[in-house]
């Protein structure tokens, strides 16, 4: 299994590159967001090598998250590598988990190939998918996150819920449960 290549760009497209790893060349697919951000000729990317009777293909990420949001959603039942690298191409992570946990199906219907089925079915089998990460922002949406799951197990509803969060400044969990229940109260 591939799991990772160090090499020089060769060819660069939007959604396809050539890397040279010491003579080999390897094409690698790539999202747009992921191709975007490529800007030196030697590079790392994190990969995900499929298997297939008659195909074996890799699919790279410069972005740990956009790794770990590709291989969520290819497990999902009718969903490709094609739609998954759509979705990495469409979302960053963190929007997508923003997306998930609100529900969102009409922002998840802008993916090309995803209608309203396919959509639901995804945000369905996603529900409480979060991208983690050592970053500050991220750390905050998962204060929000946890913080929404702590709310709705009290009984109130996600949509009052996600407008009450976005007014909140706290940024510790539970913090945010207690200044969102004190909204909630009014």
């Amino acid at each position: 299994m591939i799991v990772g290549l160090r090499g020089r760009i060769v060819k660069k497209e939007p959604t396809v590159i050539h890397m040279d790893v010491n003579g080999v060349v390897y094409e690698v697919f790539v999202s747009i967001n992921c191709s975007a951000k490529i800007t030196e000729e030697n590079i790392i990317l994190n990969t995900t090598h499929i298997i297939k009777e008659d195909s074996q293909s890799l699919y790279g990420f410069l972005d740990i998250n956009e790794k770990k949001l590709f291989d969520t959603v290819i497990k999902i039942n009718g969903v490709g590598p094609k739609v998954a690298l759509a979705i990495c191409s469409t979302f960053t992570p963190t929007s997508f988990s923003q997306i998930v946990s609100n529900n969102d199906v009409s922002m998840l219907k802008r993916v090309p190939g995803i209608g309203p089925k396919g959509a639901s079915r995804i945000l369905v089998e996603l529900s409480g998918f979060i991208i983690t990460s050592e970053n500050e922002n991220d750390t905050s949406s998962n204060s929000h996150f946890e913080a929404q799951l702590a709310l709705e197990s009290l009984g109130f509803k996600k949509d009052i819920i996600s407008k009450v969060l976005k007014s909140c400044t706290s940024t510790l969990t539970s913090d945010l449960v207690k200044e969102a229940l004190k909204q909630l109260q009014k």
